[in-house]
């Protein structure tokens, strides 16, 4: 019996050394953290359960049957973060470059069913060089499987990816069908063809990091939802992210105590929307003052700034912000800014996260440049998620909700349960200048004087949120210093909303 026992020690021993002390110093050296390691760091102490420590893979051509690693090359198994189960699979760059075999992906795939199975996130470390060449179609193969477990836990359980060295070519994919990606910054890269390729078929001359490095996809592509500055960092901020979200789409986010009192007033806030309508504020501020004890999770804060979209608490309760940003061009929907708050949406609905929606928007992007790309169904991605939301949704409006954007951002035409609006808000087709001219186009160009009259007129006709209020398409005009109270009592309200689209297969997002 002793030395079974010895020689089990042995073997997890072996795996637990990954490619050997070399290629861990090799790890280290580049400033990241080995597999289990990251790990160690992700989940609650000591709560991790290994899977298929000893599982080896099954390739015997080139030279490859005299090396076999235990594990190969993927850490796979559960753990808690804060007490609740997560499923967790870490990519070992020091065994075969953490590249993918027919076994290594069996891994993944039996982890994947396993988070389905029994309701809880999955969280994917990727550190790798791709297929394992040697396998050849067995590689492809195991990718494939991985891709299709990622589409059938799409909306049912929470999927994150981290990317925290290389992923490209197939490996990109996997991340790519998942809810969140994260990358950590100088180490952490992800394109589908490399450097060398690019060279050879474009004659572009870039480099890994310039190619597809996390600020080129936090800030210019969108692919990645945020960019940290180490291991440590990410890691870190995964758990905060885990704690907003419920275990699976039949659970309620988890609701934890608040030292925020539900009536706060805020009055400050008064003063916050200025004077000038053309002047700017930060959305953020209202923000961070409305949630619970200032705590915001920001997703993809460097990216189509325009639009803001994360997590908070209101009395404890998780909710999903969607704002437009007047700091950022002017809070104006664009084609990055539709897409972005429309995947956001589009989650929180798939996992019963309420939405509230501030709004403060002059209307759509003009140009060239935004109808050649597409403006239109980019922008229709947004009305969809909205329209077909069943959660929850409240909605604030601070200040100009014009034209087709007033519709889109969560009004009570697309169903928005509790729409408010504060006295500053203006709700109309355009702005005053813009719609007098258009509408008395003769005076404008005989009497200026008589135009000013006009646009005046307008204002005090149009420019105020009480039109709206009197047909019952705001259920209220509220004080902007109490809008946390409000927010918060609207959702005491919806705490059992029930509300079911028609039965259809699925739909057909204009994607």
């Amino acid at each position: 019996m002793q030395n079974i026992l010895e020689e089990l020690e042995r073997r997890r021993q072996s795996a637990r050394q990954g490619g050997g002390e070399r290629r861990i110093a090799a790890q280290h050296a580049k400033g990241k953290l080995t597999a289990r390691e990251r790990i160690e760091v992700l989940l609650d102490e000591r709560s991790f359960e290994e899977t298929d420590m000893f599982v080896e893979h099954r390739c015997v051509d080139f030279g490859m049957a005299d090396q076999k690693v235990p594990g190969d090359g993927v850490v796979t198994g559960h753990g808690t973060i804060n007490g609740r189960l997560v499923y967790v699979f870490s990519k070992d760059f020091t065994v075969f470059g953490g590249s993918l075999s027919g076994a290594h992906a069996s891994k993944i795939v039996k982890l994947q069913k396993m988070a389905l199975q029994n309701g809880a996130p999955i969280i994917g470390l990727f550190d790798a060089g791709g297929a394992r060449i040697q396998e050849g179609v067995e590689s492809l193969a195991g990718y494939a499987d991985i891709f299709l477990q990622n589409v059938l836990a799409s909306g049912v359980v929470p999927q994150i990816s981290v990317i925290m060295g290389p992923c490209a070519g197939g490996d990109v994919y996997s991340p790519a069908m998942t809810d969140f990606i994260f990358m950590v910054k100088d180490t952490g890269y992800m394109y589908v063809t490399g450097p060398e390729v690019v060279r050879t078929v474009t004659n572009e001359v870039v480099t890994h990091d310039e190619l597809g490095g996390a600020r080129v996809h936090a800030q210019k592509s969108g692919v990645a939802d945020g960019a940290f500055d180490n291991d440590l960092e990410a890691l870190t901020q995964i758990r905060r992210l885990i704690d907003f979200l419920p275990g699976s789409n039949r659970d309620r986010p988890p609701v934890r105590e608040s030292y925020d009192h539900p009536d706060r007033d805020e009055p400050s806030l008064d003063t916050l929307v200025p004077s000038n309508p053309n002047k700017p504020y930060d959305m953020k501020e209202l923000i961070l003052k409305v949630v619970d004890e200032a705590d915001f999770f920001e997703v993809s804060p460097e990216f189509a700034k325009n639009i803001v979209t994360g997590f908070g608490r209101l009395d404890g309760q998780p909710v999903g912000v969607v704002a437009n940003q007047p700091l950022a061009l002017a809070g104006v929907l664009d084609i990055d800014s539709s897409r972005k708050a429309a995947r956001f949406v589009r989650f929180c609905d798939a996992f019963n996260i309420p939405l509230l929606t501030f709004v403060d928007v002059p209307g759509f992007m003009p140009g060239t440049k935004q109808e050649y790309g597409g403006l239109i169904k980019h922008g229709a991605k947004l009305l969809f998620a909205y329209a077909e939301a069943t959660v929850p949704k409240i909605t604030v409006i601070t200040r100009k909700a014009y034209g087709g954007a007033y519709d889109v951002m969560s009004s009570k035409h697309l169903r928005g349960d509790v729409n408010y609006a504060w006295p500053t808000a203006e709700i109309a087709v355009m702005g005053a200048k813009g719609a007098v001219e258009i509408i008395f186009r003769a005076e404008a160009k005989s009497d200026p004087e008589a135009l000013a009259a006009r646009e005046a007129e307008y204002k005090e006709r149009f420019a105020n949120p009480f039109v709206a209020a009197q047909r019952g398409y705001i259920d209220d005009v509220i004080m902007p210093h109490g809008t946390r109270r409000r927010v918060i009592r609207a959702l005491r309200t919806l705490k059992n909303k029930q509300l079911h689209n028609p039965w259809k297969k699925h739909d057909n997002i204009p994607l």
